[in-house]
């Protein structure tokens, strides 16, 4: 399964140096494929996948024992030691699949009325827009508002664009006792750019507007995360993405003055006890130490996770290299297309750097030029990073970590270009 089966020896020796060496060394990516997509679906180094594999052969060998009595306290011991890493309590902090079920679980538990408001950018993730979409759509109906984002744009701008939203005649609810919840992305995912959420949810809750921030890509990414002293009403972040645990686990932040606002998981536990009979107890810690049968192999992961990260030098080792190569590799990745980062001073940019692309200004997103595209990166040129139109633009996504350096951000830009002259000159063809 793993070069390490014993973890204790891997620990006892110095981590590699950053790049190459540590892609060799500690991960299971090809090395020829130039992974510059982190930020899609995470990678976790072969260290976590051989203790989740240790763990799954421990589930298999007596499922009872271990789903009865045998992950609990692992389970309180791994939300402990997020909680550490976002300045929360361990009774604040839940595990879920995805940050788009902690969305969700927050958005469905609100008790909707007619005439609340619910708050997204045209930027956000393309799931949790569809959530408010879909709650707008169902009995009673709250009017769904969004907040226009068109990159670039500095952090002070982001901030008056929210405050105009807010105090927009559109943005306003029916009555006083009528609510509005802003869903606020801590960093986009396209483009891949930090927004001043914090500043944000301040100005939210100045405003009266209950915020939930969609973390996806903040834990392994964001440094200095304390949520006490930001105080979000909800937030949740993934932890496959960038923190390294397996797929799929997520953190969900629900503080102790807002677990009255969560009634129920998604789907409901079996530990679920009616309003009417809970006498006090919010009934939230037993729901979500079971949802029902899963593989908790993920969410045990990420202690191992931590512990990893700690040995390589720490989260500001690990994101002063990553944010540095992202920086320089956008200006490689734009200098071989000839055109720009969107972020020049890199004010809003953390590991993940957006690079213009050169298609034919004409050329539109399908179906076809999707699987096309995707395979051409894939399948062709073992490279990937994240592409996607914004703004007028097209743009490309690229993710750096640690076995990761500018080999590939500059193999990507060679590929990036090769593809785009393939495709002008398809648009030109088809034009004759």
């Amino acid at each position: 399964m793993s070069a390490f089966t014993d973890l204790k020896a891997l620990y006892a020796q110095p981590p590699p140096a950053f790049g190459k060496e540590a892609l060799a060394q500690l991960w299971a990516l090809d090395p020829e494929y130039a992974n510059l997509n982190n930020g899609s679906y995470g990678t976790p180094p072969k260290a976590v996948l051989q203790s989740a594999f240790e763990i799954s052969q421990e589930i298999e060998s007596n499922p009872d024992a271990f789903h009865r009595y045998g992950y609990q306290t692992r389970l309180q011991d791994a939300r402990s030691k997020l909680g550490k890493l976002i300045g929360a309590e361990r009774d604040e902090v839940f595990l879920v699949a995805n940050a788009t079920t902690g969305v969700g679980t927050v958005m469905r538990n609100f008790e909707w009325e007619k005439g609340d408001v619910i708050i997204i950018c045209n930027t956000t993730y393309a799931a949790v827009s569809n959530i408010g979409a879909y709650l707008a759509d169902a009995a009673p109906n709250p009017k769904l508002v969004v907040l226009e984002l068109h990159f670039p744009l500095t952090h002070e701008e982001i901030i008056e664009k929210f405050k105009a939203v807010l105090a927009s005649p559109e943005a306003q609810p029916a009555g006083p006792n009528n609510k509005r919840v802003a869903i606020i992305d801590s960093i986009i995912s396209n483009p891949g750019v930090l927004l001043p959420w914090k500043d944000l949810v301040k100005i939210a809750k100045e405003e009266n507007v209950w915020s939930v921030v969609d973390a996806a890509h903040s834990i392994g990414q964001e440094l200095d995360i304390n949520l006490k002293e930001a105080q979000p009403d909800f937030w949740t972040s993934n932890c496959h993405k960038w923190l390294y645990s397996k797929r799929s686990c997520a953190v969900l932040y629900i503080p102790f003055r807002n677990q009255h606002i969560i009634k129920t998981t998604v789907p409901t536990s079996n530990y679920y006890i009616p309003l009417a009979k809970r006498n006090g107890n919010p009934n939230i810690l037993e729901q979500f130490e079971w949802i029902g049968t899963l593989d908790y192999a993920p969410f045990l992961s990420v202690l191992e996770a931590i512990k990893f990260r700690e040995w390589l030098g720490g989260e500001r080792k690990i994101n002063e290299y990553c944010h540095d190569l992202a920086v320089k590799g956008g200006r490689i990745v734009a200098e071989i297309l000839g055109t720009q980062v969107m972020d020049p001073d890199a004010s809003l940019t953390l590991n993940m750097v957006n690079v213009e692309l050169p298609f034919p200004p004409t050329l539109k997103l399908s179906k076809e030029l999707n699987m096309r595209l995707n395979k051409k990166l894939i399948e062709e040129h073992h490279a990937y990073s994240a592409w996607f139109f914004h703004n007028g633009k097209w743009w490309t996504r690229l993710s750096a970590q640690v076995f990761n350096d500018l080999d590939d951000f500059e193999k990507l830009g060679k590929v990036w270009l090769q593809v785009s002259n393939e495709l002008k000159k398809e648009v030109e063809a088809s034009s004759a």
